[in-house]
């Protein structure tokens, strides 16, 4: 427990604006680093994987105090009508470009575990904390899309293998970010000899983890490892939200005695009316969606008709269309403020934010809905 409370301690007196931050609601942006953002669509506008936007963006939430720019880990395609997220730039490299051009965002490299190297990514994790002071955060994905993992020649793992990998993992870079002395590690799937890093990290002990954990196995993973748990939404309601929430901080505090921020996502679709909203959805939707996309992802993660009501079925994949499954803030400006107060109000410390038309929906969040949730002491 003296060792959980000095490791808030030390973050909350770093650079890193996740813990830094005073602000009751903190916000980010997901998935800049990709074609099509978070969005599954045939219509126009939606983002193209080129440098300059990608660093216009990172620039616009940097410039709006955002504690977060959060990519996606992403190798290949989903196929379909739009090949969503096809194209892209790779986390790490992408975070130290973005880390440089920034001043007070952290930025976060999303890492699929079993590809790469521990003592490669300490070491590329490390750098960038030095690139940003102190702002670096490392996103933990222990892999779920296999054709991606077949991509790099690697054999599919059972659910469980795959967090006993992640244990070892999460040990040689903790240990290479602290340790001084050079050390031997000897497990199932690494093995090091007289691994060490320098320099550390500047963020000490070491840099802030998140980790997206739907399954109990990951759960605990999240809870014993992380400082930042992500929290996927299977519900709008707002106290099923609240409940998921106090379930997932009271887990980590009872069990490993822990406290870490819960966060999620949401899509904004802002119009000037709710009905201009909700027709530039139904248009991005029901219209122009990548349904064929929608398709194959759901079934690569495993949600399908076969083992989903059709209901929920349907719901899951229209949000996936319009925002990676987020939460939908859909209307105007003060429809927008008032469902971040509802994430607030269930719990949420931070939620990450996708628009279909990226540059025109970020400038027109700042002009019109963060002076509301400034009024409203959110910000």
């Amino acid at each position: 427990m003296k060792q959980h409370e000095e490791r808030l301690e030390a973050l909350r007196n770093s650079n890193n604006p996740i813990f830094s931050s005073t602000r009751k609601l903190k916000l980010g942006t997901f998935s800049t680093n990709l074609s099509g953002g978070g969005t599954m669509s045939s219509m126009t506008g939606l983002l193209k994987a080129e440098w300059p936007i990608t660093l216009e963006l990172a620039r616009l939430a940097d410039d709006m105090e955002f504690e977060a720019i959060v990519p996606v880990g992403r190798w290949k395609g989903f196929g379909g009508d739009t090949n969503f997220n096809g194209s892209g730039f790779e986390g790490y490299s992408w975070a130290a470009g973005v880390t440089a051009s920034t001043r007070q965002s952290s930025v976060f490299a999303t890492s699929h575990l079993s590809t790469v190297h521990p003592l490669f990514a300490a070491k590329q994790a490390a750098t960038i904390d030095h690139i940003g002071n102190g702002r670096f955060t490392l996103n933990l994905v222990t892999g779920w899309f296999t054709p991606e993992l077949q991509m790099f020649g690697l054999p599919e793992m059972e659910h469980e293998a795959r967090y006993e990998l992640a244990e070892e993992w999460v040990e040689i870079v903790k240990r290479l970010w602290q340790e001084d002395e050079p050390f031997d590690f000897e497990g199932r799937y690494f093995k090091l000899k007289q691994a060490e890093l320098s320099p550390k990290p500047i963020q000490r002990p070491y840099p802030a983890l998140m980790n997206a954990a739907g399954s109990e196995r990951g759960r605990h993973f999240a809870a014993k490892h992380c400082d930042v748990a992500f929290v996927p939404l299977d519900s709008h309601d707002p106290e099923k939200l609240r409940k998921k929430v106090e379930t997932y901080k009271n887990f980590a505090r009872e069990v490993y005695g822990r406290e870490i921020q819960v966060w999620s996502n949401a899509y904004v679709f802002h119009g000037d009316t709710d009905e201009d909203a909700q027709r530039l959805w139904n248009h991005c939707v029901h219209e122009l969606g990548d349904w064929e996309g929608v398709n194959n992802m759901t079934t690569v993660m495993g949600m399908t008709s076969r083992n989903l009501p059709p209901q929920a079925y349907e719901f899951v994949k229209q949000h996936f269309i319009a925002g990676w499954c987020g939460y939908p803030l859909i209307g105007a400006a003060n429809r927008i403020a008032d469902g971040l107060e509802v994430l607030h109000n269930a719990g949420f410390d931070g939620i990450i934010l996708t628009w279909p038309r990226w540059v025109e929906g970020m400038e027109r969040f700042r002009t019109e809905v963060l002076p509301l949730l400034v009024q409203a002491g959110l910000r």
